[in-house]
């Protein structure tokens, strides 16, 4: 009796120290993963430096309130040599009268050509034989540039910012809306992105994935704050 208690006490001692073991290294793996999982969070955190955008507002970790406007292209080619000089020193007396920081961001996107596909689309409707298969050749051609990203276009804008204290918002709006007038004046459109608009910028510069999309919820990727 006595030489079964032995193996016995040894095999339970076994048992017991195996799941302790697999316990221990489970729980080991589960803290390290979710530890990787918060480093990613904050990281990506630090990086895009956002706390949180309310309305045309958005707000830094860094303790600065910002806003954006979007500057419409034009195209110079159309202008005579006297009216290129003279928007160029229209723009350069303008802008020089600016006695704040702003930073000008160029970037390029895919152009938005599904309104041209809708409208051939609708015009096969009305067209004989031969011209439904060239409406459709060229529809499935279109399809394959918005598809590749082939076909590109400048967009420009130009963000602010200062240092956030409370009522801060009332005149860095009033700053938007006079840089945005030294534009329109010259006959260029410029506006002040809202919170979806911001949002878009916001991924067109940080994500290349997003340049396709538009409709993003961007609620489930930036922080809203709320009073």
């Amino acid at each position: 009796m006595e030489t079964l208690i032995v193996p016995i006490i040894i095999l339970t001692s076994v048992i017991i120290g195996g799941s302790i073991l697999i316990l221990y290294i489970n729980n080991s793996t589960n803290k390290k993963y979710k530890d990787e999982q918060e480093f990613d969070r904050e990281t990506a955190q630090e990086f895009i430096n956002i706390k949180g955008i309310n309305d045309k507002y958005l707000y830094t970790n860094e303790g600065n309130i910002m806003m954006y406007l979007r500057i419409d292209s034009i195209s110079i080619d159309l202008y005579s040599k006297s009216e290129k000089e003279a928007l160029m020193k229209s723009l350069t007396a303008e802008l020089s009268e600016i006695q704040y920081p702003f930073k000008f961001i160029a970037v390029s996107r895919p152009v938005d050509i599904s309104p041209i596909i809708t409208n051939m689309q609708e015009m096969i409707k009305f067209s004989n034989d031969s011209q439904k298969e060239l409406l459709k050749k060229e529809i499935i051609e279109m399809n394959n540039f918005a598809m590749s990203g082939d076909i590109v276009e400048r967009q420009f804008y130009i963000s602010i910012w200062d240092k956030y204290q409370e009522g801060i918002e009332k005149e860095i709006h009033r700053k938007a809306i006079l840089l945005a007038e030294k534009f329109t004046i010259n006959n260029i459109g410029c506006e002040i992105l809202n919170q979806r608009e911001i949002m878009r910028f916001i991924n067109l510069i940080n994500n290349p994935y997003y340049a396709h999309l538009e409709d993003t919820d961007y609620e489930k990727n930036i922080p809203i704050i709320t009073e």
